[in-house]
Order: structure tokens, then C-alpha cells, then sequence
């Protein structure tokens, strides 16, 4: 039976798994319940070793194929994020402020059908190495599974993973070598001046004006500063003062924002630039301004004859598959895996809903089959050449 057809028999004990996991979301460094329930299923699955409180909360399981072959290290991240949902969905957060918006139950439950199905089968040569990520969330998760040494521990000698993409027609595959997403930095400028009377601005030195002139001025890094070939965001995301009231001037104006890149360097230059324009806006509006930038994750940059093992393996499962997908400005911590290993990242599409992070989104349940499908594909060696 064709790996797509005999896990698509498991879609409604999949789909109460992924729903178990929706109602009982988890933030980055909390996913405590989430990694007991995905250990507990892969001993029951009989994985030949789980391993919990990997990178703190992460989960990582093992499955022997019938000889030797390719050790193999499939990523799922589990954690959640800090929304209030309003789907309005039977299988809703049951946790106010925290909601599965972006898909990792789904994820998750995409892996574990796959190492299911791979460890009732053993229809594959070599090792399957199974990730199960925390803190994907802007915590650094993938990087402190790498620092836990999983990859060398365990002989992983290339690593995939895959997003559910909204807009995406349902159960389509979108992949390319090269770049698929963008670094994401963050930054916070802080800008002080004198406080006063809004009746009276000659007597203060407003910070109000300088943030604003300072928002704009920003847009020219990606408009002016960086070659116009080169895809580059820098978005301010927050202003908020110290003031909330309708006649008083602020001492303090404190912006947050983020930046977006494909090309490996360009944050330093970025960053150059903010403390160049930030330094200018302050003094004309005789106020001061201090810049902390963080550097996040770096782009997702897929390893050639990787991206092509996934698209052969996606051609198994789906009739619909893209080798031009176009990378998006969104970042992806698997970077972190991918500056270790070669691997490649895939999308899967969720079908017409709302977008990642926003309230109103949920996982598309009859993806699950699909995505499961794709993993025990790589596996068997459906995406190797010969």
C-alpha cells in the first residue's frame, strides 16, 4: 500500500492528536507536557531509543532501518505563541494569551505518524534520527539542539524539515536549493530627550518627532543604502513613550522593530547604517539615541542535491510540486541546523486560511497524511538518486 493511503487510514486518530495539541499550547522553554505526550507515543511506537530533556525540553528518538544506509535527522518544532486565539474552532486554546498560530501541533503530529509508520515497517535501510524542537519561537531552540551535540552524538548526516504554508493549495510541495527564507534580526532604539508642556514643544526636546523622523528614515537602508537586487525589510514593529496622556511631551520614545535579509553579511552593514541614521535623526532633533541590535538566525539556505531528494520524495505523496518556490522574508531557526549539516527545508500547504500568527489561523487537519507521508518517504530512499 502506498505510504500516503496506509497513514491516511490514521486521519482521525492524527487529527485528535493534533487537536490534543492545540488545546494545550506551550511557549518556548515550556513545553514540558507537549514533550511528555510525543516520548510517550514514540516508546509506544517502539523507537529502538527516546531521549527527553534534550536542549532542555527538546525530544529526540531513533529508529534502526533493516541495514546499513544514510542516518537521517527529521525536525519538528513543538512550541507555541503568546496569542490569544479566535478561531472560535471545538479544539481552541484552552490556555488565554497562548495559541498554536503558526502550526506545530501539526508539525509535530506529522512526525510522529511518520515514525510510526517507519517503526512498524522497517522498509528502509540506515537511520531515522527524529528532532523534536523546542523554542522555535525566537528562542533558539534549533541551536541549542546543535550545541547538545545531537548531531554528532547521533551520526545525522543530512537534516529536513518543513512549515505548513497558508496560501498554498492544500497538500501542494514548494521547495528550492539555495535561500528559502530570510535572516530575522531584532532591534530596540531608545531615544531620550526633555519631557514639557505639548502646548509649549520649544521647551522640551521632543522625543515624539525624533521617533517619527526616525521611522521613516529608516526605510531608506533598503530604499537607498543596500543594492536594490537584494531583498531587505526593516520594519518598526513598536513606539511606545512614557507618556499616555494628551498634553505632555515625553521624556522617553522607545521603538522595536525588525530586520530582513537574504544575503549572509548584510546585517552588519544594516546595522552600520541604523547607528549612522539613528545618531543623525537625534542630534537634529536634540535628543539622544542608543541602538541594541541582535543578531537571530540566519538565513535557511538549502544544500542542492538535498532540495532535490525532497522534491523527489514530495513527488511520491503529491501530484502538485514546485522546485521555484519563492522564499519569504519570514526567518526559520533550521538555519541553525543547516549550518551544521546539509538538509533542506520544504514548504507543504495549508489550503486557503488565515496567515501564520494571526489569531484566526489553524492547521489544516487533512495535510497531515500528506506531510507524515513525505517524512517515510525520505526515509525509504524514495529521494535518493539510482
Amino acid at each position: 500500500m502506498p505510504i500516503r493511503n496506509r497513514i491516511a487510514e490514521w486521519q482521525e486518530e492524527l487529527t485528535a492528536w493534533r487537536h490534543d495539541l492545540h488545546r494545550h499550547p506551550e511557549l518556548r522553554w515550556e513545553e514540558t507536557r507537549t514533550a511528555s505526550l510525543v516520548a510517550e507515543r514514540l516508546r509506544g511506537f517502539g523507537c529502538d531509543d527516546v531521549q527527553e530533556g534534550i536542549a532542555r525540553t527538546g525530544v529526540v528518538a531513533v529508529l534502526k532501518g533493516r541495514g546499513p544506509g544514510p542516518v537521517l535527522g527529521f525536525r519538528a518544532d513543538m512550541d507555541a505563541l503568546p496569542i490569544t486565539e479566535a478561531t472560535g474552532v471545538a479544539h481552541a486554546s484552552t490556555r488565554r494569551g497562548r495559541m498554536h498560530a503558526c502550526g506545530h501541533d501539526g508539525h509535530t503530529t506529522m512526525l510522529l505518524a511518520a515514525m510510526r509508520y517507519l517503526a512498524e515497517t522497517r522498509g528502509f535501510d540506515g537511520t531515522v534520527v527524529a528532532l523534536f524542537q523546542p523554542a522555535e519561537e525566537g528562542g533558539g531552540g534549533a541551536r541549542a539542539m546543535v550545541e547538545a551535540g545531537v548531531f554528532d552524538r547521533y551520526g545525522v548526516e543530512a537534516v529536513y524539515g518543513m512549515h505548513n504554508l497558508p496560501g498554498l493549495p492544500a497538500g501542494q510541495f514548494a521547495i528550492r536549493p539555495g535561500t528559502m527564507m530570510a535572516a530575522a534580526d531584532f532591534f530596540r532604539l531608545t531615544l531620550r530627550g526633555a519631557g514639557g508642556h505639548a502646548a509649549m514643544p520649544h521647551q522640551a526636546a521632543d522625543t515624539n518627532l525624533a521617533a517619527a523622523s526616525l521611522v521613516v528614515a529608516l526605510q531608506s537602508i533598503a530604499s537607498r543604502s543596500i543594492d536594490a537586487q537584494q531583498p531587505v525589510v526593516v520594519s518598526v514593529t513598536s513606539m511606545r513613550s512614557d507618556s499616555d496622556t494628551y498634553n505632555v511631551l515625553p521624556d522617553k520614545v522607545e521603538l522595536k522593530g525588525t530586520v530582513r535579509y537574504m544575503a549572509p553579511g548584510l546585517g552588519a552593514r544594516i546595522h552600520a547604517r541604523m547607528e549612522e541614521i539613528a545618531e543623525g535623526v537625534a542630534r537634529t532633533h536634540g535628543v539622544t539615541a542608543r541602538l541594541r541590535y541582535k543578531s537571530g538566525v540566519a538565513p535557511t539556505v538549502n544544500t542542492a542535491p538535498e532540495a532535490e531528494a525532497a522534491a523527489r520524495a514530495a513527488e511520491t505523496v503529491s501530484d502538485a510540486v514546485s522546485r521555484e518556490a519563492v522564499p519569504l522574508m519570514a526567518g526559520e531557526d533550521f538555519s541553525d541546523m543547516l549550518a551544521v549539516r546539509p538538509g533542506a527545508f520544504m514548504f507543504l500547504g495549508n489550503g486557503d486560511s488565515a496567515e501564520l500568527h494571526n489569531p484566526a489561523y489553524d492547521f489544516n487537519d487533512a495535510i497531515l497524511p500528506i506531510g507524515a507521508s513525505w517524512f517515510a518517504a525520505l526515509a525509504e530512499g524514495a529521494g535518493r538518486p539510482g
